[in-house]
C-alpha cells in the first residue's frame, strides 16, 4: 500500500524540450532536489507539417543537448524524467525520433535506465470503428466527421491524460518517453501517481505547462519548481533573480484556454473558481482550493494530411503611387496573374489559387484597412501560388513572373520594377499540410487506444557505439 501523501517536488526544465534547458537552473534544482522532472515537447502551434510528415521542428542537436542535462540530472539524482508530445506532434515517428536520442545519449555516457515507450498514434481502421459506434464528436466549429475526412489524414493521434504515465510508473520507468498527450497531463501524472489531490495536481501541471511562462520574467530562465501537497500547491523560478507573483501564476490558466476558470481535460475539468493565491515570499505563490471534476473519459483527436502544393515569390514595393493605393493594387494584380494563368495553361492548370500577401499593409490580420490609413513607407508583397502539383504551381509562378514584377498600377504610365530579394525568382514552398481533425472520441479506458513499449538497459545495456 503506498504511503500517506505528503509532498512531490516537480522540476519543470522548460516549456517545450529542445527550446534550451539552462545548466544553472538543472543545478540550482538538485541543489533543492526534486522527485521528478517532466516538460512538453510539442504542439500544434506551428501548424500540421510535422503531425503529417513525422517531423520535429526543433534542431537535433538543440533536442539532443537538452536531453543531455536532463538525464544527466535523472542519473545523478535518481528522480524520473517525462517527456510527453514527443518529437514536436507525437506521432508515433515524432516520438522514436526522440527515443534515437536518448538512446544515443545513454551509449555515449553509460547510463542504463529502464525507458518506457508509451504511443498514441491511432489507425484509420481504429477511428473509424469508433466513428461507426457513434464514439465520435465534433469539436466547434467543424461539423460531425465522415470517413472520407478519415481516409485523407496522413497520421491521427489521440491526446493521452495522465494515466499512461501512471501505468508507466507503476511498471518502474525511470524515463518516459510519451506520444501525444494534453501540456498539463505530462506534468500531473507523477503527483497523481503518488497520491496529490487532482485538482492540485492539475492546475500545478497548467500553471507549470510552459516552463518559466509563469514567472515575472521568462527571460531570466526557463523552469518552474512546483512543489505539490495535500492542501495545494507552490511555484517558484529556480533563480533569485526572478520571480513568480499572483498574477503570473493566475494569469497562465487563460493560456490557449478560453475560460479562466475552468479547463477541460481527458477524464474530468480542472475549476479554479474559488482558487486562492498567495504570495508567501518575495519569488514564490501558493495556490490552493482548486477542484477537479471527473467526467466522462474522452481524448482529443488531432489528424493531418497533405494537400495541395504551393510556390511563392517577393517583391519589395517602394513606389509612392503603389503605396498610396495598395487595395487597388492588390485587386488589379490578383486579377493580372490570375487571368494570366489562365490564359497560358488553360485548363490544364486544373484547381489553382493566387493569394497576395501585402506585408506592412494587412497581410497579417487580413482585415480591411481604414480609409484613413495613412501608406507605409514601403510594403513586401508575398505572392503564394497554388496548385494540384509542384510542377504545376512552379510553372504559374514562371507564367506570371513579368507581371509580378513589372505591372503598372494604372494603364499608360511608365513600366515599372519592383525589388525583388532573390534569383530565380520563384520558390518551390512544397506541399500545403493541414489539420483535418479537431473532434473527441470516447474511450471506457484511459489505456483503450495507448501502446507501451519497453527498453530496459539496466537489463540488458547497449554497447558503446552500436
Amino acid at each position: 500500500m503506498q504511503a500517506q501523501f505528503t509532498q512531490v517536488r516537480l522540476f519543470v526544465p522548460v516549456g517545450s524540450l529542445g527550446a534550451g534547458v539552462r545548466a544553472d537552473e538543472v543545478e540550482a534544482a538538485i541543489e533543492r532536489g526534486f522527485d521528478v522532472m517532466a516538460m512538453d515537447a510539442g504542439s500544434t502551434d506551428s501548424g500540421a507539417a510535422y503531425l503529417a510528415t513525422g517531423t520535429s521542428k526543433n534542431n537535433r542537436s538543440a533536442v539532443k543537448a537538452d536531453l543531455l542535462l536532463a538525464m544527466g540530472a535523472q542519473a545523478r539524482t535518481g528522480a524520473k524524467l517525462i517527456v510527453g508530445t514527443a518529437g514536436q506532434a507525437g506521432g508515433d515517428a515524432n516520438v522514436d525520433w526522440t527515443v534515437e536520442i536518448v538512446r544515443e545519449i545513454a551509449r555515449e555516457k553509460g547510463y542504463r535506465p529502464r525507458i518506457a515507450v508509451i504511443y498514441s498514434e491511432q489507425t484509420q481502421a481504429t477511428i473509424k470503428a469508433k466513428l461507426a459506434a457513434g464514439k465520435v464528436q465534433p469539436l466547434a466549429p467543424l461539423g460531425p466527421l465522415d470517413e472520407a475526412t478519415i481516409e485523407a489524414c496522413d497520421h491521427i493521434v489521440a491526446l493521452m491524460g495522465p494515466e499512461p504515465y501512471v501505468a508507466a510508473l507503476d511498471q518502474g520507468a525511470d524515463i518516459i518517453i510519451g506520444g501525444r498527450s494534453t501540456d498539463p497531463a505530462v506534468l500531473a501524472a507523477f503527483p497523481i501517481w503518488k497520491g496529490a489531490p487532482a485538482g492540485a495536481a492539475w492546475h500545478a501541471g497548467k500553471t507549470g505547462e510552459c516552463g518559466a511562462q509563469c514567472t515575472l520574467g521568462s527571460n531570466l530562465g526557463t523552469g518552474v519548481f512546483l512543489t505539490i501537497d495535500a492542501e495545494g500547491f507552490e511555484a517558484e523560478p529556480l533563480l533569485p533573480q526572478n520571480k513568480c507573483t499572483v498574477h503570473t501564476v493566475s494569469a497562465h490558466m487563460l493560456y490557449e484556454n478560453k475560460n479562466p476558470f475552468q479547463l477541460h481535460e481527458p477524464g474530468g475539468m480542472l475549476d479554479v473558481s474559488n482558487a486562492r493565491y498567495e504570495q508567501v515570499s518575495d519569488t514564490r505563490v501558493r495556490v490552493t482550493g482548486s477542484v477537479w471534476t471527473p467526467r466522462p473519459y474522452t481524448m482529443k483527436l488531432e489528424g493531418a494530411g497533405g494537400g495541395l502544393y504551393q510556390t511563392l515569390m517577393l517583391v519589395g514595393i517602394a513606389d509612392p503611387f503603389v503605396l498610396e493605393n495598395l487595395n487597388l493594387f492588390h485587386d488589379r494584380m490578383q486579377r493580372a496573374l490570375t487571368r494570366r494563368i489562365e490564359r497560358t495553361m488553360g485548363e490544364a492548370a486544373g484547381k489553382f489559387d493566387v493569394s497576395l500577401r501585402i506585408y506592412g499593409w494587412n497581410a497579417v490580420s487580413g482585415r480591411p484597412v481604414p480609409d484613413d490609413a495613412p501608406p507605409p513607407r514601403e510594403v513586401g508583397v508575398l505572392c503564394v501560388i497554388t496548385a494540384e502539383t509542384q510542377d504545376l504551381a512552379n510553372q504559374m509562378a514562371k507564367a506570371c513572373n513579368p507581371y509580378f514584377f513589372h505591372l503598372p498600377l494604372a494603364d499608360g504610365i511608365e513600366l515599372p520594377s519592383y525589388g525583388f530579394p532573390w534569383t530565380p525568382a520563384e520558390v518551390p514552398r512544397g506541399q500545403v499540410y493541414e489539420f483535418k481533425l479537431n473532434h473527441v472520441v470516447e474511450v471506457d479506458d484511459p489505456l483503450e487506444l495507448v501502446r507501451f513499449k519497453w527498453i530496459d538497459l539496466a537489463a540488458a545495456p547497449e554497447a558503446a557505439h552500436a
